[in-house]
């Protein structure tokens, strides 16, 4: 396949080259604001998310488009990082779907990333993409206009998805090995009354999700385990795999002054996200990783 992948630098991009570059026949070309040198099957293009450039041509007759352009909500939300998160999402899709309205031979597929915060925090019902509710908070805003920008599109030629995915647990990046940092020095306890819901994916089954969707129906599909479990369950387990036999608790004004002393916010802790894929379920794929008893670490 020819795969074009649009913000594919950060945790989720280099799972996808990782895994997509290993059969040589796949020619995989990476749209980024850094300068990396062209490994193997895999060339770098710089582009700036924002105005058109010579990456344009590599687009023509490529079999997928995997967007996952937007800045790192692990971040203070002052009203500059606001504007820069909703900036990185929103005029990227844009220029993106512009040019691929234009192009003689657009890809056969694009898959746009969302985000499982999309929806509003529960710890009763299960948010599924046909009866899951969305909010109105900025996190859940930023999501809204996101899928709303990409679906202005009518791309006649192109076959849309949109994946509203969960957090994706891995020893390659992404939050997981600072998780694992925390609870190891002793503070693995449960976080806030612990009662809220972790939607989590293993990095196998997240790369493997993406290559299912490019050949089913478009839509709008979320990208998590069928298991969610609390966030005191989550600690639990996770300190009885890494053989650490205590774990302080971390009320929530403690979690918001290390919050505000690692420039980040809370929400991504507290927030309960109990969601499930309804959609990947009946169309048959296959996790690997079902429980998180079955995660390795």
């Amino acid at each position: 396949m020819k795969i074009i992948i649009a913000g594919g630098t950060g945790y989720l991009g280099k799972l996808l080259i990782e895994y997509y570059k290993r059969d040589k026949e796949n020619q995989i070309y990476v749209l980024t604001r850094s300068h990396k040198l062209d490994d193997d099957n895999v060339r770098y293009l710089n582009w700036n998310g924002v105005t058109v450039g010579y990456w344009v041509s590599f687009l023509e007759n490529s079999d997928v488009l995997i967007n996952l352009s937007g800045k790192s909500v692990n971040c203070r939300y002052t009203e500059s990082n606001k504007r820069e998160i909703y900036n990185s999402r929103l005029l990227s899709t844009d220029l993106l779907c512009r040019v691929v309205k234009h192009l003689n031979k657009p890809p056969k597929v694009f898959i746009q990333s969302s985000s499982a915060t999309i929806y509003e925090h529960s710890e009763n019902k299960f948010m599924t993409e046909s009866k899951g509710n969305i909010g109105i908070d900025f996190s859940m805003d930023v999501c809204k206009k996101w899928e709303k920008v990409f679906n202005n599109y009518n791309l006649a030629q192109t076959k849309k998805i949109i994946t509203r995915t969960s957090i994706v647990l891995g020893n390659k990046g992404g939050a997981f090995p600072l998780m694992k940092k925390m609870t190891s020095i002793g503070l693995g306890g449960k976080q806030g009354r612990g009662t809220q819901y972790v939607s989590w994916i293993s990095e196998d089954d997240y790369v493997k999700a993406i290559d299912f969707l490019i050949n089913k129906e478009e839509g709008v599909y979320n990208v998590c385990s069928p298991n969610p479990i609390t966030n005191r369950l989550f600690q639990n387990l996770l300190r009885k795999k890494m053989k650490v036999p205590f774990g302080l608790n971390l009320p929530k004004m403690v979690l918001n002054l290390g919050a505000i002393i690692m420039g980040t916010e809370t929400e991504l802790l507290l927030k309960s996200r109990k969601v499930f894929p309804e959609k990947l379920l009946k169309l048959g794929f296959n996790f690997q990783t079902v429980s998180f008893n079955e995660f390795k670490i």
